[in-house]
């Protein structure tokens, strides 16, 4: 609504009211011109019809995953981008599959859908990700409350108390049994001891109170590992010197999903699993711990970007474990489903934190050199969509057997 104008209550003549009408008039247009050009510049994106998307694409969408949040106070310099538009655009792209109508989640729906239940998150801190992100979108209906957290805030438990639902994260960065020696920047003091043919109790303890369960790790198995099985030393991955079999990261993940699953398959509790697929990073010009940034500020198209050989890797053992677990499962009674995230993620270049995995990293210093996140998600952002994905899984799970 357009404010009335003021003016003092003293005589004038005709002509000035003339005047201060004109004027009056001419502010109200322009304001009104400006109010269209605002809105018609927001939806303008889907005024024009698009030519069709390929496979995997994306597309913009004139709604926010969430609610746009307060950027920033100052501005915030984003290399590559010109405007608060382009810095906040990773939120307007929404997934949109071939020849499917994806619907947004419904955050009322899933909670009716979770009441007196429990669902946990297992996994890496890509798993404390997406159950972040599920957590924003139920905010807009319930505050979570936190009942629990392990000393470094890794594993977390939330309660909803109008729902009776309980979420939980359970940090496991292998699901199989693991000596860690790395602390919270990821310097390590020595190599990971992997027991490959033991899953983690820190998991499987809970398990059966858990009424759904969305597995999914990946990166953790890239680093230096020495293999344990059997009570035996069994080889490693990356371990020059150690006169050791060099056995590769294949054989530990292949091996650790084979261990999770048979896991699964065998309880007698039927909790209904999703399985994530591998998650791809998009450092460039280096790694994450050797300068590697991630500047792109509009998703890849179809066809622009291909899987890095590690995750190509990585996609072909995950599909192959979980086609031999589903068909068992389908035997045992037990609910598994594949939570595909990997190609759609990989087009989302735009949608990581990059230099901003602190708080205010150039506060100091706008010139510091900061180590950059392209592997974790910006909330809201493109991590929203899983959610969307576990939600049609959810409710309409039987059209994807």
């Amino acid at each position: 609504m357009l404010k009335q104008m003021k003016f003092e209550s003293k005589p004038v003549s005709s002509f000035h009211k003339h005047n201060r009408l004109l004027v009056k008039f001419a502010a109200s247009f322009l304001l009104l011109g400006l109010a269209f050009r605002l809105f018609y510049s927001d939806s303008i994106g889907l005024s024009v019809e698009p030519p069709p998307l390929a496979d995997h694409e994306t597309e913009p969408s004139s709604v926010p995953s969430f609610p746009p949040q307060t950027p920033p106070p100052g501005p915030v310099d984003f290399p590559g981008n010109s405007s608060q538009a382009s810095q906040n655009g990773y939120i307007y792209w929404r997934w949109k599959p071939r020849d499917c109508e994806l619907s947004k989640f419904n955050p009322q729906r899933f909670l009716a859908l979770m009441r007196n239940k429990s669902w946990a998150f297992v996994g890496d801190s890509i798993s404390r990700n997406h159950v972040q992100s599920l957590i924003c979108i139920l905010s807009q209906v319930e505050q979570a409350v936190e009942v629990y957290h392990d000393k470094e805030y890794r594993s977390k438990r939330w309660h909803f108390p109008s729902y009776n639902f309980t979420l939980s994260v359970i940090w496991t960065p292998f699901l199989i049994g693991a000596d860690i020696f790395e602390d919270m920047n990821g310097v390590s003091t020595s190599e990971i001891q992997l027991y490959l043919d033991k899953v983690d109790k820190t998991w499987t303890d809970q398990y059966n109170s858990f009424d759904y369960v969305v597995i999914g790790v990946g990166k953790w198995f890239l680093k230096t590992a020495i293999f344990h099985e059997n009570n035996t030393v069994s080889g490693c991955h990356s371990c020059p010197g150690k006169n050791l079999t060099e056995l590769g990261f294949e054989y530990s993940y292949r091996s650790a999903l084979r261990a999770v699953f048979n896991f699964i398959t065998r309880s007698d509790h039927k909790a209904s699993v999703f399985f994530r697929t591998t998650t791809p990073d998009h450092f460039e010009n280096g790694e994450w711990f050797s300068g590697g940034h991630c500047n792109r500020s509009v998703p890849f198209k179809e066809g622009e970007v291909d899987l890095k050989d590690v995750d190509n890797v990585m996609r072909t053992i995950e599909l192959e474990e979980f086609e031999k677990a589903a068909a068992k499962g389908s035997e045992e009674g037990v609910n598994l489903k594949l939570l595909d995230t990997t190609h759609l993620s990989l087009l989302r270049s735009d949608g990581h934190p990059g230099p901003y995995r602190q708080f205010q990293p150039f506060a100091e210093d706008k010139n510091a050199k900061v180590q950059n996140d392209c592997l974790h998600w910006c909330l809201p952002g493109p991590i929203d969509t899983w959610n969307d994905l576990v939600m049609e899984l959810l409710v309409n799970g039987d059209k994807y057997q």
